[in-house]
């Protein structure tokens, strides 16, 4: 978990596995017959994909201990504070956004989540110091996303509370989870939290959904593996991705989150059959730019480390 060759491997998983989800959402929202526009059944559906997943993960950890995986004695404030951000936050303001704002737009805003969690440790919670290399590696990451998403098209000017600005709120709530995790996995066990807290966030955002309005109704017999398969997604990723960054750096694990959108795009385009707006040239171009910032950071990390 904290070896080099261990943390590439793990972190790129987590992304890959990330990367995926845009793609699979999408297919869940036709095999529920879901409205771009009905945010209730949007909610609902997130809510049942993350309740699902704390239980699988709950499930999966008790089995590894032999006995309930349980927080310790005075952890429900950990598991509230990580549902809140994590979950509810996050996906909340994720989805109110995403149907606001242009998809390059989301795209580029949603790879900004590296940075500003390197930014959010250093100067909020204070668990490391920035450094020139974490800067340099933090713009090289940005400027890869740019690479990969923008197109001759460029980007409109317009701008709004309710579109970029709840896009911004969300990926403000997940680098503040990142560094929670962080801190309270030296407290107790991070995939036992991750659990819990999925749980809890996806219970509240099912049964917000659900008051709301949503309804969920199966039109294909894809609907329920997908959303199974979101569900494995949430669970094996982010549990993963606590125990990394309970055991490293925040900037050495939240540098590899710049790979999620280009594998995203390349995920796309093998479930489309090889059709995207993205040529091959810009894609190796951005892994260059952000293999560039993982290695700056990591080598950064470990020089702090040594």
């Amino acid at each position: 978990m904290q070896s080099t060759p261990g943390v590439f491997f793990l972190a790129s998983l987590c992304n890959i596995l990330w990367g995926s989800a845009i793609p699979f959402i999408n297919l869940g929202y036709r095999s529920f017959a879901v409205a771009s526009a009905d945010t209730a059944t949007q909610i609902l559906f997130a809510g049942l994909r993350f309740t699902l997943a704390g239980i699988i993960t709950i499930v999966i950890r008790s089995i590894m201990l032999r006995r309930p995986a349980v927080p310790k004695k005075g952890g429900a404030h950990r598991v509230l504070a990580l549902a809140l951000t994590q979950t509810m936050l996050q996906y909340f303001l994720f989805y109110i956004g995403v149907a606001r704002t242009e998809a390059v737009k989301s795209s580029i805003i949603q790879g900004l989540n590296s940075f500003v969690a390197i930014l959010v440790a250093c100067f909020v919670f204070r668990t490391e110091k920035m450094t020139i290399r974490k800067m340099a590696g933090g713009l090289l990451g940005i400027a890869g996303i740019l690479v990969v998403q923008l197109n001759g098209g460029g980007l409109s000017s317009k701008i709004s509370l309710g579109g970029e600005g709840a896009l911004f709120l969300s990926m403000m709530a997940a680098s503040t989870s990142s560094s929670l995790i962080k801190r309270f996995g030296r407290e107790d066990d991070p995939m036992t939290l991750s659990g819990w807290q999925f749980m809890v966030g996806g219970l509240a955002m099912t049964a917000g959904g659900f008051f709301a309005g949503g309804r969920l109704t199966p039109v294909s017999l894809l609907a329920f593996p997908t959303l199974l398969y979101l569900a494995l997604l949430s669970a094996s990723a982010y549990s993963i991705w606590s125990v990394l960054l309970s055991c490293n750096p925040v900037s050495r694990v939240a540098a590899y989150m710049v790979l999620q959108p280009i594998f995203g795009v390349l995920i796309t385009m093998i479930l489309t059959g090889g059709s995207s707006p993205v040529s091959l040239w810009r894609i190796i171009c951005a892994l260059g730019l952000v293999s560039a910032c993982i290695m700056l950071i990591s080598s950064d990390n470990n020089k702090e480390k040594a």
